[in-house]
């Protein structure tokens, strides 16, 4: 697929080929990954905690969750029995579907987005460097029925949530206009209210920019897109006291605006956390995509923003943090995010792949997904979080390898 992205000449920092680690890792992970084919671990925060010593906590819009993977918004997040099965395997968060921002009269700007596509198709994808990925290739955007039942939705949800410990966050695509055009307020206005009215003070709303936005023509300027990151937030924030974070898209621009718009986002007082970053976008064929050359671009633009403006940091947050997306099909991924200051990260296409893909036999998408990500021997979460303790790049503290030391400890800085 041709993209019009221009790299970045910073040399991203990247894990060696092979795991180093101790053999009596490298045995426990082996047999844990045969024995939990049929079925995960109960609990498998405490399993990990007292079988390898390591903390697994993650976080996700300032919430501890228990394990730092989540589903991301899309069309496996739009029934509460997802929701359930989510919580049953022992997800750490879910981002509902993405809801379409609309007035009290049921008006709304951004109606383009609400478009009904539930047919997925999951392949292969080639990147430009000559590796084979995943992706998955679908025509619809964001929640095309009634918002009553995108409410019904939430509650439910929620209470799937609660009773599990996981947090659970809405997406909503609020009015986003092009520089000479006011916004949609009472879009703004209708929308999180209803939202915060069931949700309360824990309501956490991601602003949705999908990477279908970023060859719509409203995205087409770059001070839109700016602009969109200054004063969309406090739009938000100013009728309900939510968590709002920011799904920052990837645009159709070189890395260097990229890291502009990152930086305009973190800078921004009225954001509470990050989400980085939403898939490509194909000008050609139309579609969003995936795969190596979307974890490539979001590595490479992480690294030039610590190169130019220092560790991302928030300016609304005394610490440092972001839920990544992008590729997130193995472990080894979530920690090279890690290493660049992701707390969580969202998962999507790693969700839906044949059944023949995952090595688990049994239990749900969600079960199998995690039994790879967490346990594969070579690209499993486990072994690389033994690696940076063996290489000494993580300190044991407590007692035990923490997976937010990665994100927020000296890890990120000594690697």
């Amino acid at each position: 697929m041709s993209t019009p992205y221009r790299p970045a000449t910073v040399p991203p920092y990247r894990l060696p080929g092979r795991p180093q680690l101790p053999r009596t890792v490298r045995a426990k992970v082996l047999l844990d990954f045969a024995r939990f084919t049929n079925h995960l671990p109960p609990d498998i925060a405490t399993h990990v905690r007292e079988h390898y010593g390591m903390d697994l906590t993650g976080s996700y819009a300032g919430r501890p969750v228990r394990l730092p993977f989540g589903k991301g918004s899309g069309q496996l997040s739009m029934t509460v029995k997802e929701v359930r099965t989510d919580a049953e395997a022992g997800l750490g968060f879910v981002v509902l579907k993405t809801a379409i921002a609309r007035d009290e009269a049921g008006e709304s700007t951004m109606a383009e987005w609400a478009i009904h596509e539930s047919v997925m198709d999951v392949g292969p994808v080639l990147s430009r460097t000559g590796r084979t990925g995943w992706t998955v290739t679908w025509k619809g955007r964001g929640w095309d029925r009634p918002f009553e039942e995108y409410l019904a939705l939430y509650r439910d949800a929620l209470a799937v949530g609660e009773a599990a410990g996981m947090p659970v966050a809405t997406s909503v695509k609020y009015h986003l206009p092009v520089s000479d055009v006011s916004f949609a307020l009472s879009e703004y206005e209708y929308t999180t209210r209803r939202l915060a009215e069931i949700g309360g003070s824990g309501t956490i709303i991601e602003k949705d920019f999908s990477p279908t936005l970023a060859g719509d023509e409203r995205s087409a300027e770059k001070e839109t897109i700016l602009r969109w990151m200054r004063e969309v937030p406090a739009l938000v924030k100013r009728q309900a006291p939510v968590t709002l974070g920011m799904k920052v898209m990837n645009a159709l621009f070189d890395d260097d605006f990229q890291v502009e718009m990152l930086k305009a986002a973190a800078d921004n007082p009225d954001v509470d956390f990050l989400t980085l970053f939403n898939r490509l976008w194909d000008p050609e064929k139309q579609v969003a995509y995936g795969g190596w050359d979307l974890s490539d671009r979001n590595l490479r633009v992480l690294d030039l923003h610590t190169v130019r403006c220092g560790p991302l940091q928030l300016r609304n947050s005394a610490t440092l943090g972001f839920s990544a997306t992008g590729n997130i099909c193995s472990g080894r991924m979530m920690i090279e995010y890690a290493l660049r200051g992701a707390t969580s990260g969202q998962i999507h296409t790693f969700f839906q792949l044949p059944k023949s893909e995952y090595a688990a036999e049994k239990g749900s998408s969600t079960t199998r997904a995690l039994h790879a990500l967490l346990f594969h021997p070579e690209e499993g979460l486990l072994v690389w979080m033994a690696h940076l303790g063996e290489t000494g790049v993580l300190e044991s503290r407590d007692g035990l390898f923490h997976f937010l030391d990665i994100a927020c400890g000296s890890a990120r800085h000594r690697a």
